[in-house]
């Protein structure tokens, strides 16, 4: 039996706007085994990061349980969630938007231990923040250094380093390379996954980089309008998409190759609006194979392998 770390079940965020109720997640389930990671992809809007900041209560879900270790984290009170946070932290997408610039880089990645009373004395912090600094990578001589003076990949170590400090055992990871140049990407995707293995932690990873997801993640969610269309093993999705949508989303991946060159699945039509959305499939509307599709929203099905689908052709399909 798998040991589930978290499990999301039928988790729902509505945000009331002037023209309806934008349905920004709705009615999602999937779980995550402890020391794997979960990629969840989609294209801007699908509604990955509000995913990731309902699933760790930075946003108050509308509906549905979110269940963290064997209990419904939707339940816990103001001092149950203060000690969440030390089992659950997030990596933000932009590292200079999420730093105070007017903190050093001692002082943001000594702030959650003094806040959560880790350490006793100065010697204390000062001798943990060195020593994950020295985790991720940064060197000793930026501790009185402001996050303006340094690169976006220092910068995104600064934030892991704080992430790490209360020694969590969850990350939320949302976008956390999508603004650095390619060079450093590769850094910080190799520094989080040495981490990974080093503390067994147990990762959410949210992109729309589909080379970048591939190679780490274990097991891969695609998103569409606040919905999962497809779920299955990361190796097993890329060698067997299903759905309509993740095929176009696989289909936009370049190729480095100038004649090994692979067909494109380009959408038309018009994109549902997911205010007030109407009953049945939301990607109808772009689905090159939809004709006179059941009006009902189709659910996830499990077609083996652990590859599960939500789509009315799925029989015709796979």
């Amino acid at each position: 039996m798998a040991d589930k770390i978290l499990e999301v079940k039928n988790l729902k965020k509505h945000f009331k706007t002037p023209k309806g109720m934008l349905h920004a997640v709705d009615g999602i389930d999937f779980s995550i085994e402890r020391g794997k990671t979960l990629g969840v992809v989609g294209e801007s809007g699908c509604g990955k990061s509000t995913t990731g900041r309902v699933v760790l209560r930075l946003l108050e879900a509308t509906d549905g349980e979110i269940i963290f270790e064997g209990k419904n984290i939707r339940m816990f009170n103001k001092e149950q969630l203060r000690q969440l946070r030390r089992e659950m932290q997030i990596i933000f997408q932009d590292p200079f938007a999420s730093l105070n610039p007017r903190m050093t880089v001692s002082e943001i990645i000594g702030e959650p231990l003094k806040i959560h009373g880790i350490t006793k004395n100065k010697k204390e912090l000062s001798d943990k923040v060195s020593e994950l600094m020295d985790t991720v990578g940064l060197a000793d001589r930026l501790v009185n250094t402001y996050p303006h003076e340094l690169d976006g990949g220092r910068r995104q170590r600064i934030g892991i380093a704080r992430a790490l400090s209360l020694n969590p055992k969850f990350i939320v990871c949302d976008e956390p390379v999508s603004a650095l140049d390619v060079s450093i990407q590769a850094q910080v995707l190799n520094l989080m996954q040495d981490l990974q293995k080093d503390f067994g932690l147990t990762y959410m990873f949210i992109t729309h980089d589909l080379s970048v997801v591939k190679h780490f993640s274990d097991e891969i969610a695609v998103m569409y309008l606040g919905q999962l269309v497809e779920k299955a093993p990361a190796n097993e999705l890329f060698k067997n998409p299903v759905h309509p949508y993740t095929k176009a989303l696989l289909s936009a991946i370049p190729v480095p190759s100038l004649t090994n060159k692979k067909e494109r699945v380009i959408l038309k039509g018009e994109i549902t609006s997911p205010i007030n959305p109407d009953p049945g499939c939301r990607f109808c509307k772009r689905c090159p194979y939809a004709d006179n599709c059941p009006t009902a929203e189709p659910v996830l099905k499990d077609i083996g392998n652990g590859h599960f689908v939500a789509c009315h052709l799925i029989h015709e399909l796979v």
